[in-house]
């Protein structure tokens, strides 16, 4: 049996990007996925992302996504395909956050194009649509804009298999047996490699089981809504940002997906086991979205036109796990996104890639570590 240089288990962002960086290193490398691609399981299908770099207190996601931006253009450079469409980020926060503050400083120390604005009525004249007290304040960071989800996850798949890579979807994990020539046994037969990568998504919690770990990871479901517009075109990409209101854990992106209808969603959700997501009860964020709706986007019609499942899998602290295993180098793992990992993808590929090669990463990955869940820490 031949042994491969590393296999990446889980084909969605993450995965087929680290895998992705492998093969361009010259890995002999396996991307694994349980489900026949593409599909809708995860948290990395669908058509739209927002993309930013515009981060608060958390500055070292600002200093990633500037790199993350132009692998983003190198990918759609060697694809061939388009990935990205700029409308600018609109960051909604309240009279007691300091969020846009914190952007604020970010922004300016690395000579970051936005604008403050700095009022619900100057915000009003630049967007008629938008409806937020006078005692908000507001950011628009023009690096904002929709990554392809869909496409960037294909551009991804393609290039690997382009640099001789190997894909084998429909085919879930069973086991793993650690050692410096690591097995990973699937429902179709073993395979033998130097260097294991995990991207499981929501089924990390079961995944890292297998390797005797345990991190305080909590898949949910969330429910994107898309909504009809009153006027049809007043919302669309070319006239309007994405948003994030930072209190208000809501995001909304330009009508694109659907022709006419507008995104706009709650960034939480019930607690919920991937493998049975549609068993919980969901109901109270239809409710608290449609408020929003009557509240800010009164252009909108009161209720979603179509709603679409997805996935996160939240971490305590919201920032991702990113780490090689305490004993077994030869195994690392991004999992715990929070919701927020697409965008940031290139480079978590990129560092997934410096771990198993034994690179020095590319940036301090003590935000990611997994230590800082251990008893002690906490």
């Amino acid at each position: 049996m031949s042994v491969y240089d590393a296999i990446v288990v889980g084909a969605g962002v993450e995965g087929s990007s680290a895998a992705y960086h492998l093969s361009k290193n010259g890995k002999r490398t396996l991307l694994l996925e349980q489900f026949p691609l593409p599909h809708s399981r995860g948290s990395s299908h669908g058509q739209s992302r927002i993309t930013r770099k515009s981060y608060g207190k958390d500055e070292f996601y600002t200093d990633m996504m500037m790199e993350a931006f132009p692998l983003w253009e190198q990918l759609e450079k060697e694809s061939g395909t388009s990935l990205y469409r700029q409308t600018s980020l609109l960051l909604v926060s309240g009279p007691s956050d300091r969020n846009v503050e914190e952007t604020q400083h970010a922004l300016q120390t690395r000579n970051i194009p936005h604008q403050i604005i700095p009022s619900g009525r100057e915000l009003k004249e630049k967007f008629p649509n938008l409806e937020y007290p006078d005692n908000y304040r507001f950011l628009l960071d023009y690096s904002g804009g929709l990554l392809y989800a869909d496409r960037a996850v294909k551009a991804f798949q393609n290039e690997f298999k382009r640099n001789g890579g190997i894909l084998k979807d429909g085919e879930p994990m069973l086991n793993i047996y650690p050692g410096d020539i690591i097995t990973v046994r699937t429902t179709e037969g073993e395979y033998r490699t130097h260097n294991l990568v995990l991207c499981p998504g929501p089924w990390a919690p079961k995944v890292l089981e297998k390797i005797g770990l345990n991190p305080p990871l909590k898949p949910i479901k969330v429910i994107a809504c898309y909504w009809k517009e009153k006027t049809p075109g007043e919302h669309g990409s070319s006239r309007f940002p994405t948003i994030i209101h930072c209190g208000g854990d809501i995001y909304a992106l330009p009508a694109y997906e659907y022709p006419g209808l507008f995104k706009l969603a709650l960034h939480s959700g019930p607690e919920s086991n991937p493998d049975h997501r549609d068993a919980v009860d969901d109901g109270w964020i239809l409710e608290k979205v449609q408020k929003y709706v009557a509240t800010h986007l009164p252009s909108l019609e009161p209720v979603p036109s179509v709603k679409e499942n997805c996935m996160y899998t939240l971490t305590p602290d919201s920032n991702p796990i990113i780490d090689t295993h305490p004993k077994w180098k030869n195994i690392a793992f991004g999992v715990g996104f929070s919701g927020d990992g697409f965008k940031l993808a290139p480079v978590v590929g990129k560092l997934l890639c410096e771990l198993v090669t034994g690179r020095t990463p590319s940036y301090s990955l003590e935000p990611f570590r997994l230590g800082r869940f251990s008893k002690s820490r906490l």
